[in-house]
């Protein structure tokens, strides 16, 4: 078991660095492509054609949306970690709203908080996935200090029906030990950990002292 959940957690940092590569990549391709976008929009404007520029403008503000960090506290690697989420979930057309107010100093290493927030923002993900329609995809996130502890919350809509003792994901077997993961290192760390499924959300809150 032990084997298994250590194989796990590889595999989870392993894709939690490709998203974070992915979504840096697209922003310095975004930049590489800066002066030819303001080339196609001085051509307009020299041409009067406000239209177009009009467009291509809204087409460009759409573009860096989709990329651009909407996270930045000044927590490194915290920020890299939620903002790869962030950039996955928009990409998938779920309505996103972020507040993340991250200390430099959490009381926990980048691993866990990639552990715990990447399984926890996987599961959502995965959650409004199952919907049939785009207008019920909700994800609220909420990261800071709350009463003196570092705090977290994640909720995000679902079709799933209550559980009262453990809260599994549909991806089978495998995904379980996601869930594992977060309750033994909130655990190791006298954290509270609090998850509740009501009819059509689903939240996940977390408080670990500072020690």
């Amino acid at each position: 078991m032990v084997r298994e959940m250590e194989q796990y957690q590889n595999k989870l940092l392993e894709r939690q660095f490709e998203e974070i590569d992915n979504t840096y990549r697209e922003m310095r391709g975004w930049r590489h492509d800066y002066k030819n976008h303001m080339q196609v929009l001085k051509i307009y404007v020299e041409n009067r054609q406000w239209e177009n520029a009009r467009d291509y403008i809204v087409q460009m503000n759409e573009d860096l949306e989709s990329i651009d960090p909407v996270i930045k506290t000044g927590n490194i690697m915290a920020d890299a970690i939620v903002n790869s989420k962030v950039s996955l979930a928009k990409k998938k057309d779920i309505k996103l709203d972020v507040t993340a107010k991250i200390p430099k100093e959490i009381p926990m290493t980048d691993v866990e908080f990639c552990v715990v927030f990447g399984n926890i923002m996987d599961n959502a993900i995965e959650a409004c996935e199952k919907l049939a329609s785009k207008e019920n995809k909700f994800i609220r996130v909420y990261i800071g200090v709350f009463k003196k502890q570092f705090y977290m919350s994640v909720s995000n809509s679902t079709d799933q029906k209550k559980r009262t003792k453990k809260y599994l994901s549909m991806k089978g077997e495998g995904h379980g030990f996601g869930l594992q993961r977060i309750d033994k290192i909130i655990h190791d760390k006298n954290g509270y950990l609090n998850r509740q499924n009501e009819p059509g959300v689903f939240a996940t809150e977390i408080m670990l002292p500072y020690i």
